[in-house]
């Protein structure tokens, strides 16, 4: 029994680190919430037009209301994340966010975001990607500089599934319960200064 509470011990001292992990989440999902937010922003016509558009776009209702309330979660959410203000109460419209792209946007795509012809979560439909892609592939082999093409990675297929938001959805909903993290974050100070 020693060694195990020794080393029980051991984990339990890593716990001085553990502002680290919530510091960690919301840096990463900065970049995507800004890029997603103010994307949308600059062309807010197109986004209202594509949420709204039955035939080639989502069919959402309100789509001038829900483009907005998008592009400002968004990117509102991404500034908020990085300085750690608000984070527990701006991870909620970042998850209903993250919820209808994930069922209005990807769903009908599967879970894949990238296409593989094969695994647990391959579908028909990467299966056939996967396929188109060898031929192209074939052709720039044959008629392009495949090796310069290449150079900087391997050519894939978006399969645009719902992984991706799915994933973000996950961090979203961690830094819902655990918050902004200590030290590096507006709300531990906030909340030093004024919730003793």
């Amino acid at each position: 029994m020693y060694p195990l509470t020794q080393l029980q011990r051991i984990l339990d001292s890593t716990r001085a680190l553990d502002f680290l992990a919530p510091l960690a989440l919301r840096l990463y999902l900065v970049p995507i919430f800004w890029m997603a937010g103010s994307k949308k922003l600059q062309d807010i016509d197109s986004t209202i037009a594509w949420f709204g558009n039955p035939d080639w776009g989502l069919g959402l209702p309100f789509p001038e209301l829900l483009a907005w309330t998008a592009a400002i979660t968004e990117a509102g959410g991404a500034v908020l994340l990085l300085i750690g203000l608000a984070v527990r109460w701006i991870s909620i419209p970042l998850m209903i966010t993250m919820a209808v792209a994930a069922f209005a946007v990807h769903w009908h795509n599967g879970w894949l975001a990238i296409a593989e012809s094969s695994g647990p979560f391959a579908t028909e439909r990467t299966q056939g990607a996967i396929e188109r892609l060898d031929q192209a592939k074939e052709i720039l082999q044959t008629h392009g500089n495949y090796e310069w093409l290449t150079q900087n990675g391997s050519f894939v297929v978006l399969n645009n599934g719902i992984e991706f938001a799915a994933t973000y959805f996950v961090m979203l909903l961690a830094l819902f319960f655990i918050g902004a993290g200590r030290f590096f974050s507006m709300d531990y100070w906030i909340r030093s200064a004024f919730m003793r």
